[in-house]
C-alpha cells in the first residue's frame, strides 16, 4: 500500500464488522467520520456527506439483498491513504448479477427499483468496482481523491 497520512509512510485502514440490520450502518457512517479526521487538513463538508451517502447505499445494499431475512454481516474496510480514501464494503450473503459489458450503471435509460443507489454510489465516487465473489456474495468498492 502507499499512501503517508502521518508523515511516516502509514495507511489508516479500519475495518468494522455489523450485523447486516438497517439500525447499524449508522456505526458505518460514524467510523467513516472518525477516520476523516484523522487528515491533518479537515475534508469539507459536502465531500463528507458525499462520502456517508455513498456508503449508506453500499451498507443498504447488503443489507437489503445478501441474506434474504436471514442472519448476516456485512464487513467495511476504510483505507485512509495522503490523498485518497477507499472504501470497500462485503457480504457473503446470496450475491448479484453484475451488470454485463462496459457501461456505466447510470447509462442504463431506466433504473430498476433498488439499482438507483449504485447509480449514486458511481456518480459520488472517483472510482467504483462492484462485483460478486468467488466465494459467495457482493464486494463493493469506491474511492474517493482527496487533493
Amino acid at each position: 500500500m502507499s499512501g503517508a497520512v502521518n508523515g511516516n509512510g502509514h495507511v489508516h485502514a479500519i475495518r468494522l464488522t455489523i450485523p447486516a440490520k438497517p439500525e447499524y450502518i449508522t456505526l458505518g457512517r460514524l467510523a467513516l467520520t472518525g477516520i476523516a479526521r484523522l487528515r491533518p487538513e479537515p475534508l469539507r463538508q459536502e465531500v463528507l456527506g458525499d462520502l456517508k451517502l455513498a456508503l449508506t447505499e453500499a451498507c443498504t445494499n447488503s443489507v437489503r439483498h445478501a441474506y434474504a431475512g436471514g442472519e448476516g454481516t456485512v464487513e467495511i474496510l476504510y483505507e485512509l491513504h495522503d490523498d485518497k480514501l477507499v472504501v470497500e464494503v462485503v457480504d457473503q450473503g446470496e450475491g448479484f448479477e453484475p451488470p454485463a459489458g462496459p457501461s456505466s450503471v447510470l447509462a442504463d435509460e431506466e433504473l430498476s427499483e433498488g439499482g438507483l443507489g449504485i447509480a449514486i454510489i458511481e456518480a459520488l465516487a472517483d472510482e467504483f468496482e462492484i462485483r460478486e465473489r468467488p466465494q459467495g456474495g457482493s464486494f463493493l468498492r469506491f474511492v474517493k481523491h482527496l487533493n
